[in-house]
């Protein structure tokens, strides 16, 4: 594995411009889309593309749909949810606690595509400082999920000594991390980072593979890195449309995460963000997928099929007795009992 992942990620794509001497497409359509959510395809997974618009194409690539201005802002009211600007503090025990601003390749269905890569989601020092105030000042938080961006962008200096302020705390007993670059840069899953990572030991990394052609030699490499390091290694698979909306795709990939040693999760429903509605299937969709996995795939590869609901309401497992459908108006039961509108595209 390349050690000088740093290097490798100056070399990434961030224009349509460089994208159009690769492949025969007129790049200025995409410029516009660009000026407002930024793009970068690292060199890794520039290479998995195989021909304009096939799965990891549609992932990475800019499309002019996302200047549709359907969808929310912040789909998950995490604007009003955040008591300081490097926290979002949605349920008791857990935080998110957002330590990077970049990811090493812009994914175009990002639940925080208003910010990522913008000056939006820049934080300063003194910002990630009143983070780890607001954890310590906080008892009730067990587990904190290190997110962003993605924060294994983070220098290892920088990474390992926000890792160490927020594990010294006495009532955090559990830390996460959420980050993509076992998908997209794995470079940088090097020796160095896995030994820094043993030493906060439980320590538990979500990544996000969400088709089958990103399970990869390289992608192996780094997931059994970690996975020999003691790092629980999860996943989140988030459902889009023309993507991955197929029982068998959706097989294929869970069982190929068992065998890197990465755990299915969550098969997520795409969130309602402005400029993704493309990329949503409908929930009947999302439950006939999982309804095919039963059976025919390990219970080690059944993940919750899930939806976080609007307005900061939670994560919710979708069950059909759950789900009351009026056209394309839901009313979804959370695991309190309350009822919670939901606007789908349809069967």
């Amino acid at each position: 594995m390349v050690e000088n992942w740093q290097q490798v990620l100056k070399e990434s794509i961030t224009s349509p411009q460089q994208l159009a001497e690769i492949f025969p497409i007129d790049c200025r359509s995409l410029e516009a889309v660009v000026e407002r959510y930024p793009m970068r395809i690292s060199p890794y997974y520039l290479r998995l593309i195989e021909q304009v618009g096939d799965p990891i194409w549609q992932q990475c690539v800019p499309d002019s749909r996302e200047l549709d201005e359907s969808g929310l802002i912040d789909p998950l009211g995490e604007e009003n949810l955040s008591p300081v600007p490097a926290v979002i503090h949605r349920y008791p025990d857990r935080v998110i606690f957002l330590v990077s601003g970049s990811c090493a390749t812009y994914c175009r269905f990002c639940t925080r595509k208003r910010k990522v890569g913008c000056q939006g989601l820049s934080l300063s020092f003194r910002e990630l400082r009143e983070g780890i105030d607001y954890i310590a000042a906080t008892p009730q938080v067990r587990d904190v999920i290190f997110s962003g961006g993605d924060p294994l962008l983070l220098p290892d200096s920088v990474l390992g000594d926000l890792l160490v302020r927020v594990a010294v705390i006495p009532h955090v007993e559990m830390i996460r991390i959420g980050s993509r670059v076992p998908v997209t840069l794995p470079e940088r899953i090097t020796d160095k980072l896995c030994s820094l990572l043993k030493r906060f030991s439980p320590i538990y990394l979500n990544t996000q593979f969400n088709h089958p052609r990103e399970l990869t030699i390289e992608a192996a490499e780094a997931c059994g890195k970690l996975a020999d390091a003691g790092i629980v290694l999860g996943n989140q698979t988030v459902l889009l449309k023309g993507i991955n909306d197929k029982p068998a795709i959706i097989a294929e990939l869970f069982r190929g995460l068992l065998r890197l040693r990465v755990r299915p999760y969550y098969l997520h429903q795409m969130d309602l963000v402005r400029g993704g509605e493309h990329f949503r299937t409908s929930i009947e969709a999302g439950l006939q997928i999982m309804k095919n996995l039963r059976g025919p795939v390990s219970g080690l590869a059944n993940p919750y099929y899930v939806i976080d609901l609007p307005g900061g309401k939670g994560k919710v497992p979708l069950v059909p007795n759950d789900i009351i459908r009026e056209g394309n108006r839901l009313l979804i039961r959370t695991t309190t009992g309350e009822q919670v509108e939901y606007l789908d595209i349809g069967e």
